[in-house]
């Protein structure tokens, strides 16, 4: 049984620590320290447990019991009702602005365009999370261990939905000070936008988000500011809670893949993390299959993965493919270049946690251009469900798979959608328009040949009998 609000209170937390992914060296730290890295190799950290078996459900059917605590913002949160399964903090401690009240959504509509059978294909949507996007679930994990160590500043690089999140928590709880480097031309203004409303320091750097990226390693550690982005091991413990609620959705029935977009590699990587974890436990008796899914324009996964043959092998990750390839980018000036600016990263800091997910879940990887993930935003749109266009990679993703033959068309099918429209409404704006000029700029320039499922406004004469006779031919 979960515990009382008393016992949860007192949940342990000392029993929390850090410890570096390199089975060779297996280095641990103190849960209350701020690290993004191992002193001794330099690899990753995991958040990893002594675990209380008494504070851990028998069974996940026992959460069912928090959705009756949901005046507690604790169990209201769609991370911190999962607590016992991330029990790094008290429970006095947790951060939470009403994150995680996401939506799984069934659609036969968006499934027909992918190839499956009827009632195989489902949605989860993060865009509904209160910055719109899935970073919240990890963010709120994040300024939690932040505020734990007493942080008065906090900083991410970003493409745009990391500084939203990182500038809401920090706006909304008015713990620390969000600065945030972002770089010249790569974020949406739907995205930007937030991050200046909410009042962060924004620092804007010539280059793309891997030069960012670097800038705020250095910054951060110069300055002694904390650190948020998914290097941060406190980030990938809030982003489990997305495949908790998946299970929830599903009466905690496994389903067959997991299909998310590939950007700094941070989901897939927190995704394999908590079926290793609820496996380790006994929660569940089997774990789906996962696809992660590049733009073609930010393939270092994929070309890595599928084409080098890079994998985890229990933790003996052949560094030499890895180096060359980055190598070869720095040679050709090689920058990340797709629609999907969320995931527009040319070398993703979560890759080795990726592989280890990929090895235990038995992954595949793919990529997908513009062309195929615009197309695939027009039929979630046309769903119901607006999403951004990295979020749409997912779908494109699996439609790739079911075409062949990985993804059968009787499996379940759960494809990620990571943010919401109005995050980047340029391109869905640009992909429906009638102006050729404006498609040609925002698209065109980066290989979009057409709009293969426009719903285009229709242009009619301010007459009645006109606009009756356009409506009743169009509807």
């Amino acid at each position: 049984m979960l515990q009382t609000a008393q016992e949860h209170n007192a949940i342990h937390t000392d029993l929390a620590f850090q410890r570096c992914i390199n089975p060779r060296c297996g280095a641990t730290y103190e849960a209350r320290s701020v690290r993004t890295s191992c002193d001794k190799c330099g690899d990753l950290l995991d958040i990893d447990y002594q675990w209380d078996r008494a504070a851990v459900p028998s069974s996940l059917k026992e959460f069912e019991a928090t959705w009756s605590e949901r005046t507690n913002p604790v169990r209201f949160s769609g991370v911190w009702r999962f607590h016992e399964l991330l029990p790094f903090a008290a429970q006095k401690e947790l951060i939470t602005v009403g994150e995680g009240q996401t939506l799984l959504q069934q659609t036969d509509l968006v499934g027909d365009y992918v190839g499956m059978d009827h009632g195989r294909l489902h949605l989860q949507y993060e865009g509904m999370n209160p910055s719109g996007s899935f970073k919240d679930n990890g963010m709120c994990a994040a300024v939690t261990h932040a505020s734990m160590m007493d942080a008065k500043r906090a900083a991410c690089a970003s493409t745009g939905n990391t500084s939203a999140s990182l500038a809401l928590y920090c706006s909304a709880t008015q713990l620390m000070k969000a600065v945030i480097f972002i770089g010249s031309g790569k974020i949406s203004y739907g995205k930007l936008s937030q991050a200046l409303d909410y009042g962060a320091l924004t620092v804007q750097i010539a280059g793309d988000f891997d030069d960012a990226m670097i800038r705020v390693r250095q910054v951060s550690q110069e300055l002694g500011i904390y650190l948020v982005n998914s290097v941060n091991p406190f980030r990938l413990e809030g982003q489990k809670t997305i495949m908790f609620r998946v299970l929830e959705a599903l009466r905690w029935e496994v389903p067959d893949w997991i299909v998310v977009p590939g950007g700094n590699l941070g989901n897939s990587s927190a995704f394999g993390k908590a079926f290793m974890e609820l496996k380790a436990h006994g929660l569940i008796d089997r774990v789906p299959r996962l696809a992660v899914i590049n733009a073609a324009g930010a393939d270092t996964l994929y070309e890595l993965y599928e084409r080098r043959g890079v994998r985890w092998n229990g933790g003996n990750v052949d560094m030499d493919p890895i180096v060359q390839y980055n190598d070869e980018m720095d040679r050709e000036g090689k920058k990340a270049d797709t629609i999907a600016s969320a995931i527009e990263i040319n070398r993703p800091v979560n890759l080795k946690k990726c592989l280890r997910a990929l090895e235990f879940m038995d992954g595949v990887v793919r990529q997908v251009d513009d062309q195929d993930i615009l197309d695939a935003k027009s039929k979630v749109g046309a769903g119901g469900f607006g999403c951004e266009p990295a979020s749409a990679a997912s779908v494109a993703g699996a439609r790739m798979l079911r075409r062949e033959g990985v993804i059968a068309p009787s499996d379940r099918v759960v494809c990620i959608l990571t943010g919401h429209e109005l995050k980047d409404p340029t391109a869905t704006v640009a992909y429906h328009t009638t102006d050729q000029q404006v498609f040609n700029e925002t698209l065109g320039s980066r290989g979009v040949q057409k709009a293969s499922h426009a719903n285009r406004a229709v242009a009619v004469p301010n007459e009645l009998d006109d606009i009756i006779k356009t409506i009743q031919l169009y509807s």
